[in-house]
């Protein structure tokens, strides 16, 4: 040791310094040293103008958390309705989709009900056709005497060329005529291509 002085042991140091932040501690807390704080610190006048103006603050700060509430519970509202309508939206899809689905059975039957009626058609007209050509010439003709031209032509060109020459020939020359006109006008406005 130098100077003959002694050196404090850290026990001693730790104790001062604990005893130090107590006292200063007890001096702010008890009141007397916030006085003396504001003389010495200007800082301590702002933190003192913010505790006078913490009514204040408390009251803008209950304002903007009923806003906050409200815009909240706006949103939520909206999400509420955004939801029901997403709902509605796959709701009406799904109907949609049922729909097409129902649609499409139906085109489909509807399809082969027409399919079955031209072929039950086309059935009797092959057969009427076979009728006419298996008659005498001249007892088919009295017949198609009788019918439209648009009528008649549409047996004719059904029929073997033969069997149309035949009855024909028994046509009057009028009958004959109008006949012939519509069998060669049948296919004149057929594009080509």
């Amino acid at each position: 040791m130098r100077n003959g002085t002694k050196k404090p042991s850290p026990n001693c140091v730790l104790l001062m310094i604990v005893s130090l932040f107590l006292i200063s501690g007890a001096l702010r807390f008890g009141g007397m040293g916030f006085a003396v704080a504001n003389e010495a610190n200007p800082s301590a006048k702002a933190t003192q103008a913010a505790v006078d103006d913490a009514p204040k603050t408390a009251q803008h700060t209950e304002t903007l958390l009923q806003i906050i509430a409200t815009r909240t519970a706006e949103l939520d509202k909206k999400e509420q309705e955004l939801l029901e309508r997403s709902l509605s939206l796959n709701a009406a899809e799904v109907l949609i989709e049922q729909n097409l689905v129902r649609m499409a059975e139906a085109e489909k039957a509807l399809a082969e009900t027409i399919s079955r009626v031209d072929g039950a058609a086309e059935g009797d007209l092959d057969r009427l056709t076979s009728v006419y050509e298996s008659m005498k010439p001249k007892v088919a003709a009295s017949l198609f005497e009788q019918m439209t031209p648009d009528f008649a032509a549409g047996f004719l060109s059904r029929m073997s060329p033969q069997s149309a020459a035949n009855i024909m020939s028994g046509l009057s020359a009028e009958a004959g005529y109008a006949i012939s006109v519509v069998l060669a006008g049948r296919h004149v406005n057929t594009p080509t291509r």
